[in-house]
């Protein structure tokens, strides 16, 4: 099979979950978002510190306060035959654990959380922001490790909305994770 990526005009086939278990295991890392196959670039160091702060800061908090589970990329959820995807960081309620398998979450999870870089950015704010509206996302994060920036987005009835953006002298707090303060200058802490 022939691997298309990013030229949807001549695009012959659907990406599905079978095609993307039979690609090569060749360290690259890959999303199918409607069917169609992109790769994941390897992250910026000053992303995986961004998503490191995040996920140590959300884990000690769940380590006191057991109400989900955090996980890193890669981590797939899949909504759909055609909808396989690698967010940086996703929290899964514990009201939601029946969506976890030993190999993947299968559906919406509570939160996503997504640091920004040149090579992912359109595609982050666009078809990614549109398909956690379209399967259920509760909530959609995107930090932005240059600016010290986060953009939060939140469901209201059936779509994600944007609700705020943030800067590195602001708190962030949400409603999934109660009594959880994060100051954002922790998470884009330089050095």
């Amino acid at each position: 099979m022939a691997i298309t990526i990013l030229d949807t005009s001549k695009r012959l086939e659907v990406f599905t979950y079978e095609d993307y278990l039979n690609l090569p295991d060749n360290g690259k890392r890959y999303e199918i978002i409607n069917g169609e196959l992109y790769m994941v670039p390897a992250p910026t160091l000053g992303h995986q510190d961004t998503i490191g702060e995040f996920h140590l800061t959300i884990g000690i908090f769940l380590k006191a306060n057991p109400i989900g589970k955090i996980y890193l990329a890669p981590t797939d959820i899949i909504f759909s035959d055609i909808d396989v995807l690698q967010p940086d960081l996703i929290f899964v309620s514990k009201e939601k654990f029946d969506i976890l398998t030993r190999e993947n979450i299968q559906g919406a999870p509570d939160l996503v959380i997504e640091v920004l870089s040149p090579g992912t950015e359109k595609r982050d704010r666009t078809i990614k922001l549109k398909a956690y509206s379209k399967f259920g996302v509760l909530e959609y994060w995107m930090a932005n490790d240059e600016k010290a920036t986060v953009e939060v987005w939140r469901r209201k009835g059936k779509k994600l909305v944007f609700h705020a953006l943030l800067d590195k002298t602001q708190t962030l707090t949400t409603p999934l994770l109660p009594e959880l303060e994060i100051p954002l200058a922790k998470i884009f802490q330089k050095g």
